[in-house]
């Protein structure tokens, strides 16, 4: 099997706001990041797209014109009250424990990076790997990094040293 991995392309949301279950619309770059991504993808090989039920996924894996598997398992981390709120109105005395072990704190009325793992991992594992197709996943970069920290084995501590744009694609 392989599998191109793609994070959704830039959404419309200002910086410095925390934001991950959130259905946010996409940036006016839309159409020429698409085309971007479709030139990374062997389009006519491609047999299933597997996606993020959320918006900014779902827009992307449209122009694919290929049938498309939304699975819940490939949402962004579940920010629970953080969810658009600017990161600097989230108080220290909520944020600070979760900044020193963000991976196994969970977040209010949310989740921990721990279980966004297990969830994708959940995902990748549900897969035929031994099936000779090559498939596309649209989803988010926290899903992304937690699976390719698996399959690197990269501590999950230290998945943020992997970076992925808006519109990334990566190959498995």
């Amino acid at each position: 099997m392989e599998i191109y991995l793609i994070r959704h392309t830039t959404p419309a949301i200002e910086k410095g706001i925390c934001y991950g279950q959130s259905d946010l619309d996409i940036a006016d770059t839309f159409t020429s990041e698409v085309t971007e991504i479709h030139k990374k993808i062997p389009l006519q090989e491609i047999s299933n797209i597997y996606c993020s039920p959320l918006k900014r996924c779902k827009l992307l894996a449209e122009t694919f014109d290929i049938p498309i598997i939304f699975d819940h398992r490939l949402k962004e981390l579940n920010f629970g009250d953080w969810e658009l709120k600017a990161w600097n109105d989230i108080h220290p005395s909520e944020l600070n424990p979760w900044m020193k072990d963000f991976v196994h704190a969970q977040v209010p009325n949310g989740e921990s990076y721990v279980t966004l793992q297990k969830r994708i991992l959940d995902f990748y594992d549900s897969l035929d790997h031994y099936a000779h197709e090559k498939i596309v996943i649209v989803t988010h970069a926290g899903p992304m990094r937690a699976l390719l920290s698996h399959i690197r084995r990269v501590a999950l501590k230290d998945s943020f040293n992997i970076k992925i744009q808006y519109g990334e694609v990566i190959k498995i």
